[in-house]
C-alpha cells in the first residue's frame, strides 16, 4: 500500500509516519530525512540542500523526483511506502503519477493532517527545545516562511488529489493516538 501524508510543517506527518512504520511495517520515505542525511554526510546535494532549507525554500523538483525514484527502486519499497513531504508541488505530483504508472505502482490514499497553524508555532518551539535545536528549520521565522511556501506551492496539490478521489482528511489537533486511529480507519476502509 502506497500513501502520501500531507500537512503544513509541524503538523505531525513524521510522527504519524513513524507509527505506521512501527505498526504496519511500511517504509517511510521522508524527503526531509533524506535531505538531512545528505546534509549530515556532507554530500554535494546535501550542501546545496542545506543552503536552500536554511532559507525555508523548497529544493528543486528534479532533485526531489530523482531522489524518490531512486529510493522507490529499492527492494524494501516493493510492499509499499509512506511518502512524507513529497510531492510538494503539482509538478512533483504529476511526476510521481508518471513514475508510478511507469513502475505499475498504485497510490492508495492521500491523507491530509489538518491543523490550526497558530498552534504550529508552539509545536515547532517545543520540538526545538526537545531536540536542542538540532534542526536548523525549527524556529518561528523559518516556520513562517515555510508556511507561506506551503500555501503557495504545496496546498494546491490537495485539489489535484481530491479530483482523483484519493484525498482524505484527519484532524491533526487531536492527540497523536487519535490521529493514528483516524489514519488507521482510512487505511482499512
Amino acid at each position: 500500500m502506497n500513501i502520501i501524508l500531507f500537512g503544513p510543517p509541524g503538523a505531525g506527518k513524521g510522527t504519524q509516519a513513524a507509527k505506521l512504520v512501527e505498526e504496519r511495517g511500511m517504509v517511510q520515505l521522508s524527503t526531509g530525512d533524506m535531505l538531512r542525511a545528505a546534509i549530515s554526510a556532507g554530500t554535494e546535494l546535501g550542501l546545496k540542500a542545506k543552503e536552500i532549507i536554511d532559507r525555508g525554500d523548497l529544493v528543486s523538483d528534479d532533485i526531489m523526483v530523482g531522489m524518490i525514484n531512486d529510493r522507490m527502486s529499492q527492494d524494501d519499497c516493493k510492499a509499499g511506502v509512506i511518502l512524507d513531504g513529497f510531492p510538494r508541488t503539482v509538478a512533483q505530483a504529476e511526476a510521481l503519477d508518471a513514475m508510478f504508472a511507469e513502475k505499475n505502482i498504485t497510490l492508495a490514499h492521500v491523507i491530509e493532517i489538518k491543523v490550526d497553524e497558530n498552534a504550529l508555532f508552539a509545536r515547532i518551539e517545543n520540538r526545538a527545545s526537545e531536540t536542542g535545536g538540532e534542526r536548523s528549520d525549527d524556529n518561528a521565522d523559518v516556520l513562517a516562511k515555510r508556511l507561506k511556501v506551503y500555501h503557495e506551492n504545496t496546498a494546491p496539490v490537495l485539489p489535484y488529489y481530491e479530483a482523483k478521489g484519493h484525498l482524505k482528511t484527519v484532524d491533526g489537533m487531536k492527540s497523536i493516538d487519535d490521529v493514528s486511529h483516524e489514519i488507521a480507519q482510512i487505511l482499512t476502509s
